[in-house]
């Protein structure tokens, strides 16, 4: 896997995405973004707030205007050394301020604004209250697919990503599973992962027996025992970008019916990754998988989404769901992980980050997929 450390997104790359963000606000109609802390202030600045803070910051995006970043005084000195600092303007205010009136003169009274989904409720009232003429949607809503296309810099660093997650299932092969609580392997797992690179381990889930017929069952105290399928899902931030992948081993020698459930999952999300190319819908994705485990008897156990996108967070838009006819563009990723669930005995996954390329699609994860047996 590769280790080389990618070179750091520039002034003008923050500026990009923000001038990207105004035009996707006017051809929705919007009188701009209204970004607070988290990811997607990240993507467009490369500012992350150094702490939860009930203080105000807004980053301010409107067509037509200079981005402004609303920040408390205290906090501006690391504002001003994120690497998007360059591109915007900085607009403090001190405590014994409203916030509000500094922000309020930045938007148009009359507007509709796209709101980041994790903004704090009393913020949104508060300029609410400044201006009552003004309405609000959420990102995701607006402008679900902001943050959908990634850059050949976000594809390298989701790659690497990749390869740290396929590197830490190589390994994860080789410690001893029977005889072991779930929690165990999952440590395992997030010491491999940090092992490869990842400074943030969001997830490992370890589903063993029967837990594995829970998608995003939380690994506990069962102790694994020979027969059983181990459904493995792991993964998090490699720098700033995402991994998430899932494979399913088994603890001795499968039964017949576990092998052909599995190779009913592993056919099902091959025949999704092959239909990835541009022009097809989401949904598109999502049927294929659905109709090769439905074929196969077990569509009632297919219980969740084919897939969700991934960047700078493990889940964001797009979603491979029936009903999301967002056509695939280049430069999109998502996973793709089809899984049966067998309520009381056990559960499959297999899971793969896929991007959308000029003329199909490429799996960023490169390990098999084939049911391994472990000890």
């Amino acid at each position: 896997m590769t280790t080389v450390t990618p070179a750091p997104f520039t002034a003008d790359d923050y500026r990009a995405r923000m001038d990207r963000a105004a035009r996707a606000a006017a051809d929705a109609g919007l009188a701009g973004v209204l970004v607070a802390p988290g990811p997607d202030l990240v993507w467009l600045t490369g500012y992350r707030v150094p702490a939860d803070t009930e203080r105000l910051t807004l980053l301010v995006i409107a067509p037509g205007r200079d981005p402004v970043l609303v920040v408390p005084k205290l906090e501006a000195p690391d504002a001003a050394r994120a690497a998007g600092a360059p591109a915007l303007t900085l607009r403090d205010w001190t405590d014994g301020m409203d916030p509000y009136d500094v922000t309020a003169p930045l938007l148009d009274a009359r507007g509709r604004f796209g709101v980041s989904d994790n903004a704090w409720a009393m913020h949104l009232l508060g300029l609410q209250r400044q201006l009552p003429d003004s309405s609000y949607a959420a990102l995701t809503e607006a402008l679900p697919m902001l943050r959908a296309v990634k850059d050949a810099a976000e594809l390298e660093r989701l790659a690497a990503a990749g390869a740290a997650a396929d590197a830490t299932y190589e390994e994860i092969q080789k410690v001893a599973f029977a005889g072991r609580k779930e929690t165990d392997v999952a440590g395992d797992l997030a010491d491999l992962l940090r092992q490869f690179g990842h400074e943030q381990v969001d997830f490992t889930v370890v589903g063993s027996g029967p837990n594995g017929a829970s998608p995003h069952h939380e690994a506990g105290d069962r102790v694994i025992e020979r027969g059983d399928m181990v459904v493995l899902d792991f993964g998090g931030l490699r720098h700033g970008y995402g991994s998430d992948t899932s494979r399913t081993v088994h603890v001795g020698e499968p039964s017949a019916e576990e092998q052909r459930v599995h190779d009913v999952v592993r056919e099902a999300q091959d025949a999704a990754c092959r239909a990835v190319k541009p022009g097809i819908a989401c949904q598109d994705v999502d049927r294929v998988a659905r109709a090769v485990i439905t074929e196969a008897g077990y569509g009632e156990y297919f219980i969740h989404r084919t897939g969700h996108g991934i960047g700078v967070t493990t889940h964001e838009p797009p979603y491979m769901i029936e009903g999301e006819r967002q056509p695939l563009v280049p430069g999109m990723c998502f996973s793709v992980e089809p899984g049966i669930y067998l309520p009381g005995r056990f559960g499959v996954r297999i899971e793969d980050i896929v991007t959308v390329t000029e003329d199909g699609g490429r799996r960023l994860n490169a390990t098999a997929r084939e049911l391994a047996v472990v000890d």
